[in-house]
């Protein structure tokens, strides 16, 4: 009876221990990390602080070389500018030809467009006319009289002194024989004729001499003033005329791109009409700002390199040729939150670029190498 009660009591036992670790069987998946990051978790976040760290570390690095840098270097940023020119005809008239289209490059004194010039050119013909007959009109008048007309007035002379002579001896004649007969053999009518025509002789006489002493002199000093004024003045309209035909063919005032085509042929022409809109390639220049704190390390004349992000690793030639006397708030091109309201002053640096890299508002950063004495300043 014994061994059967040891039996029970083991079985009880058992069943006993088996109900107590059950429930903690049931508990055992709530009371562990079902994530490996909140396994980890400590881990990672002292990962992160040493990357931060190393971060930080090599940020202070570049800032002390930059400003290692800076002691040498002045460092700004721009954009690129240059002139621009709109060019129209000084004519009035109607356009027969366009000869070069957007993006064309021309060169100085290329012909560009032309008017029409039907109109001109007889205009043209009619002053050159008029210049030459009143050139031909001055030339005679400093040659004054050709010998054949010197001689013409001797010879009118001679023929007036000798009817003068014939004259008077008539005249003496008459008066000789009135005197003899008392008045009967001649009228007193007769007599004075023949006065009259002694006097009238002496006179053409007198004409004759007076031609011949102009003939030898030659013209006046007055007729041939207002010969010349009158030879300018119609000079001076042909040159209107040839400066209005010049005028027509419409040329290049220097090296540059044709950035628009504004007017087409047909279309009327005028001074305030622009045909073409021209950049000049030749001076180009960036313009920068500086702060009012580096305005005294900047000077006229100062070597520069300037780059751009369009041909990286190549820097271009320059120098400062313009500082502004006067203060203005940075363009609103300028992001930078911390210069958007300060005082800056404009700088322009003109660029060496031969071979056209540089285009219109292209970015640019400068390089200003200080000197010495700007270099203890900062």
């Amino acid at each position: 009876m014994e061994p059967k009660q040891d039996a029970g009591t083991d079985t009880k036992a058992v069943s006993t221990a088996v109900s107590k670790v059950a429930p903690a069987s049931q508990t055992a998946p709530d009371e562990v990390e079902p994530s490996f990051f909140k396994q980890h978790k400590f881990i990672l976040i002292a990962l992160v602080l040493v990357l931060i760290a190393i971060a930080v570390g090599f940020g202070l690095g570049r800032i002390g070389a930059g400003a290692n840098k800076n002691n040498e270097r002045l460092l700004l940023y721009g954009n690129v500018d240059l002139r621009q020119v709109d060019l129209a005809f000084n004519n009035s008239e109607r356009i027969s030809e366009v000869l070069v289209q957007e993006g064309d490059k021309v060169v100085r004194g290329q012909p560009l467009a032309r008017l029409d010039t039907s109109r001109l050119k007889p205009q043209l013909a009619s002053a050159q006319a008029e210049v030459d007959a009143q050139q031909a009109a001055v030339e005679k008048l400093h040659h004054g009289s050709r010998p054949q007309e010197i001689d013409q007035a001797k010879a009118n002379v001679e023929s007036a002194k000798a009817d003068q002579i014939n004259a008077k001896q008539q005249w003496q004649r008459l008066a000789a024989l009135t005197s003899l007969t008392t008045g009967r053999a001649i009228s007193q009518q007769d007599l004075d004729s023949a006065k009259d025509a002694m006097d009238m002789a002496q006179a053409h006489l007198i004409v004759a001499e007076k031609n011949l002493d102009l003939a030898n002199i030659g013209p006046r000093k007055e007729d041939i003033a207002a010969a010349e004024a009158m030879l300018r003045a119609r000079q001076s309209q042909l040159q209107v005329i040839q400066q209005q035909l010049a005028d027509a063919d419409l040329l290049a005032p220097a090296n540059a791109v044709i950035r628009s085509r504004l007017l087409e042929p047909g279309e009327m022409s005028s001074p305030q009409r622009p045909v073409f809109n021209l950049a000049i390639g030749d001076p180009k220049w960036v313009r920068a700002y500086v702060a009012e704190t580096d305005l005294g390390k900047v000077r006229t004349g100062m070597k520069a390199l300037v780059s751009n992000d369009s041909f990286p690793g190549r820097a271009l030639n320059g120098w400062v040729g313009f500082i502004s006397s006067v203060a203005e708030f940075t363009p609103k091109s300028v992001e930078t939150v911390e210069l958007r309201s300060s005082l800056v002053y404009e700088i322009r640096v003109f660029v060496q670029d031969p071979q056209d890299q540089m285009r219109q508002g292209m970015p640019a950063t400068v390089q200003l190498e200080l000197d010495r004495g700007a270099r203890s300043r900062s």
